[in-house]
């Protein structure tokens, strides 16, 4: 018994003594965690709150048909998106600009940002929203009366549709 008793013991002073090493580690660790996370908040390289403040902020007057507002959001956060060479933001910007302009009636300048989502896609080789970037020029086209390049891009319309 006395044995069984001496073996116990010195099982639970090694089991305590690891237990503090890794409660050490675990500070350790912890400590350089919590530095690398201050030192990766005090970094100012890239708003992206403000991005999405600005693209969401449009998109809010969009819906309420605060359409120079909205223009103005858009044209915001395109230019934020192009300083901080983020394709992705800088096709959602485009695709706001251009449905502003077009709901303005102004649609030769909704095709320049329409196209410009076109080709944002061909630059990521990703064609996620080409489908109504081409519907919505095809409009343009149809409503300045330029009804064979309308055709034209009807018909990549169709083609991206029975695609996807």
């Amino acid at each position: 018994m006395p044995l069984l008793l001496f073996v116990a013991l010195i099982g639970a002073t090694v089991g305590g003594l690891l237990a503090r090493q890794r409660k050490g580690e675990l500070q350790r660790v912890n400590e350089q965690l919590r530095q690398i996370n201050v030192a990766l908040r005090s970094l100012s390289y890239a708003p992206i709150g403000g991005r999405i403040s600005e693209k969401e902020s449009g998109k809010n007057f969009f819906r309420n048909q605060e359409l120079e507002k909205d223009f103005l959001e858009f044209k915001t956060a395109l230019e934020l998106a192009k300083s901080l060479k983020d394709l992705t933001e800088e096709k959602k910007a485009a695709k706001g600009l251009g449905a502003s302009l077009q709901r303005q009636g102004k649609y030769q300048e909704a095709i320049k940002y329409h196209s410009m989502v076109l080709a944002i896609s061909d630059l990521e080789g990703e064609d996620s929203g080409n489908i109504e970037a081409y519907g919505a020029i095809v409009d343009c086209y149809t409503e300045l009366g330029d009804l064979e390049k309308a055709g034209i891009l009807y018909e990549k319309y169709i083609a991206r549709l029975e695609t996807d």
